[in-house]
């Protein structure tokens, strides 16, 4: 099993990086886990529509660039479908009985994903209808996988 979250820009706090650090080191003995930058695009307050929808290809490209054809890419967008953690853990765990070996969480930049992305999303998940800053969403998504694993180990966690 290999859990991958993609993501647009750096993590730039030391906080958001320590609690980033210590759950990718507690989902080491479940799953390969990693995180995988790329780089975001700088983006004027000012920009039009279609500038906009350029940078976000631009980006998009670059995450394309880290999916293969047998990854299942489960996208976060605001409007997607809205799970609690026990239906996460029971989509991952029919996921990897199933033979998905590499599940990829995508999370874009401050403008959201490109079309090519979304189209290639088998999934799009929602944590809310609030948004949040993406560097904070890497911190609430690795724990949420955390938990899962947990879940779908049977160990006790936290409710």
């Amino acid at each position: 099993m290999n859990i991958k979250i993609i993501c647009v820009g750096k993590v730039k706090e030391k906080f958001y990086r320590d609690a980033i650090s210590e759950y990718s080191k507690r989902l080491s003995r479940y799953t390969k886990f990693q995180i995988i930058e790329v780089s975001d695009e700088k983006t004027d307050e000012n920009a039009s529509e279609h500038e906009n929808n350029l940078v976000k290809e631009k980006e998009g490209a670059r995450i394309l660039g880290n999916i293969r054809d047998n990854d299942y890419v489960i996208g976060l967008f605001i409007q997607g479908q809205q799970l609690d953690s026990v239906e996460l853990a029971e989509k991952m765990s029919k996921l990897f009985v199933s033979g998905t070996s590499n599940i990829i969480f995508v999370i874009g930049g401050s403008l959201g994903l490109s079309t090519d992305v979304e189209k290639r999303c088998n999934a799009k998940i929602s944590f809310s209808k609030m948004t949040f800053p993406h560097q904070l969403m890497r911190v609430i998504l690795s724990e949420q996988i955390y938990r899962a694993f947990r879940i779908i180990n049977h160990e006790p966690y936290h409710k």
